[in-house]
């Protein structure tokens, strides 16, 4: 008989049954390596996975800063505006009028912004003679003061009419409307229902009546069988018989 073999020894014979791969005994790797199981390529086994602690200072790093909630400003901002004086918003006023003021200025001065368009009335004169719808007066000696804007004939319903539009020296506006459309029709349409008779006057040997209009208008209307002349604008009456006694 062998003899007796401690208990930790390992058998010397290790030799597999025919087909069978060697085969270490787990006692025996454990009495070598130590009773842990082996780490590394060196012992045999597989690699520990183990999860690296996280890193305080990435982790830190990958969060974005805290954002104030939506819909708060900020208190430094809510501050300045408050503090403003009323001597900082007048200054900003000031400096979007100025150049304002300056355009305007430019307008009015080099481009002539606010002076009246001035037109030549002869060729409605001549349409409505050529019409010979009724007779065609035309105003004579005029002054230089006196500025034409606005000349036109119209066919109209139950007539024509010849309309001219003036600027007397005043600034005022004046129109001379001559037609003939039935006076009963034409006044109301001209003067509206605020038109009434203020009386007679004479003027060149003819005799024209005088007719409040609509707001400070005034009127003087001269009424000929052919033909009705109104001379109606805000001007002073001064200007309006001027206008009218001129007609030749």
């Amino acid at each position: 008989m062998d003899p007796a073999q401690p208990a930790d020894r390992v058998p010397a014979d290790q030799t597999p049954p025919d087909g069978q791969p060697p085969v270490t005994p787990t006692g025996a790797t454990d009495a070598v390596a130590g009773s842990g199981p082996s780490k590394g390529p060196a012992g045999g086994g597989e690699p520990a996975l183990v999860e690296p602690a996280p890193d305080a200072a990435g982790v830190d790093a990958d969060v974005p800063p805290a954002r104030p909630a939506a819909g708060r400003r900020p208190a430094g901002r809510e501050k300045s505006r408050s503090e403003r004086s009323p001597k900082d918003m007048a200054l900003s006023l000031l400096v979007l009028l100025v150049p304002i003021a300056l355009l305007v200025a430019f307008y009015r001065g080099f481009l002539g912004g606010e002076q009246p368009t001035v037109i030549d009335a002869a060729p409605a004169y001549e349409q409505a003679r050529a019409a010979n719808a009724f007779p065609v007066s035309e105003p004579a000696g005029l002054g230089s003061g006196w500025r034409t804007v606005s000349a036109s004939y119209r066919t109209v319903e139950g007539g024509a009419n010849l309309r001219v539009g003036y600027l007397t020296p005043e600034g005022r506006g004046v129109q001379l409307v001559q037609s003939n459309v039935p006076p009963e029709k034409l006044l109301p349409a001209e003067l509206t229902a605020e038109g009434q008779p203020q009386g007679p006057t004479d003027l060149g040997g003819r005799n024209w009546q005088r007719y409040t209009g609509r707001g400070n208008d005034q009127a003087l209307v001269l009424l000929e069988p052919n033909r009705t002349i109104l001379v109606i604008g805000d001007a002073r009456e001064n200007e309006l018989r001027q206008l009218a006694g001129s007609l030749r």
